[in-house]
């Protein structure tokens, strides 16, 4: 029994992280001297359905797969898909059979957070948007949530510890808890106590909603912090809401009545797509936090589709290796490997792993544009 409930590294590795009957299959097939050579393919729909999805967790499932005597091939990370496969897997099926479960978690809910984040992302392409979300998830997912939202084109984020394994400095100034700490009617004292104590490097952005009217707090954060005010964030509870634009629009025109400089405006609380489409107009950034880290997972399922060379699928599936394809207008296509394909079509499926070796590089950044460059494409998320 562990302190918390993870499941971790080592038994991830040694296709422990797997369902049961993927042992008790090895079991059989070893007793019965059975252990074909397969294809398999990672899908989500088998035919292209019109609904894009972008996919992550790529280097994971490369991690995991990384020492086995298998090839297999992959669209890029950061590559939008719909329909066909995303990842093929060629080797005995003995050597790979149990990590079938974790090889699809992986995949599954990195693409359905770096989707969400894509979503997002073209819903405000000009602002500065931070993932806020890893809260409404297990902490031990922290890493994945903040990486995908990077991948699906988001600036930043907010998770600590997922900084420290990106490599990257996590984004975020004050909570209400701060100004509840000093008690009501004391917000200008947090503001000064964050201003006096935190690096010099961190932007001066006062939360101005936890006690009283917006408009107010804003007005007194830029009386006490005066030009070392960067922006506020408004981050008002849905109940007491009201129309979020007409709040933003309230604020920016009290500070004009009153002859004060322009700061940044950031705004958070439960934003989603419609949301920073309607905002991003009055506002100069958001944080999203659980439209994108609560995405429900991809449906992905890893089916065998060759067995000795042979076409082989069950009920429902489309059996043979197949490729998929990009064409010029930004159109999904999915055929038989070996096939021609469509006019123009460029083949997205690259080596992954060769003899075991993992033979593709990853990077975060690298990610990101191509899914901005792909969205462009496709017409994903397209108003």
């Amino acid at each position: 029994m562990t302190e918390f409930d993870i499941v971790g590294a080592d038994a991830i590795r040694e296709g422990r992280a797997t369902d049961a009957y993927f042992l008790r299959t090895e079991e059989a097939l070893r007793g019965a001297d059975r252990n074909p050579h397969v294809a398999c393919e990672v899908t989500a729909d088998q035919f292209p359905t019109g609904e894009f999805e972008l996919l992550a967790g790529l280097q994971n499932a490369a991690n995991l797969l990384e020492g086995l005597p298998i090839d297999a091939d992959a669209i890029p990370e950061g590559t939008l898909f719909d329909g066909g496969p995303v990842l093929r897997i060629e080797g005995n099926y003995l050597d790979f059979a149990r990590y079938e479960s974790a090889l699809l978690g992986f995949l599954s809910h990195a693409s359905a957070v770096a989707t969400a984040a894509l979503e997002v992302r073209r819903a405000a392409p000009d602002s500065n948007v931070l993932s806020f979300g890893a809260r409404h998830v297990h902490p031990a997912l922290g890493g994945m949530i903040e990486r995908s939202a990077l991948v699906g084109g988001l600036d930043g984020f907010s998770n600590v510890a997922a900084g420290d394994l990106l490599g990257k400095e996590a984004s975020g100034t004050m909570p209400h808890a701060l100004s509840i700490c000093f008690g009501r009617g004391n917000q200008e004292r947090a503001w000064r106590a964050f201003d006096d104590a935190v690096d010099e490097s961190v932007p001066r952005i006062a939360l101005c909603d936890t006690y009283s009217d917006e408009v107010d707090e804003v007005l007194r954060a830029v009386e006490t912090l005066g030009d070392d005010l960067d922006g506020v964030r408004l981050d008002t509870t849905g109940s007491r809401r009201g129309d979020f634009r007409h709040i933003v629009r309230e604020v920016t025109w009290e500070l004009a009545a009153r002859d004060l400089p322009e700061i940044d405006v950031f705004l958070s609380g439960g934003l989603g797509p419609a949301d920073l489409r309607d905002l991003r107009d009055v506002a100069d950034g958001f944080g999203v936090g659980g439209y994108v880290s609560n995405a429900d997972p991809v449906d992905f399922a890893l089916d065998i589709v060759e067995v000795d060379a042979e076409p082989a699928a069950k009920r429902g599936k489309l059996s043979g290796t197949k490729e998929v394809y990009r064409t010029d207008d930004g159109g999904h296509h999915v055929g038989l490997r070996g096939r021609e394909g469509p006019e123009n079509g460029e083949s997205l499926m690259e080596p992954l792993i060769r003899d075991g070796e993992v033979v593709r590089e990853f990077g975060v950044d690298a990610a990101a544009k191509r899914a901005l460059a792909d969205a462009g494409r496709t017409g994903f998320g397209a108003e």
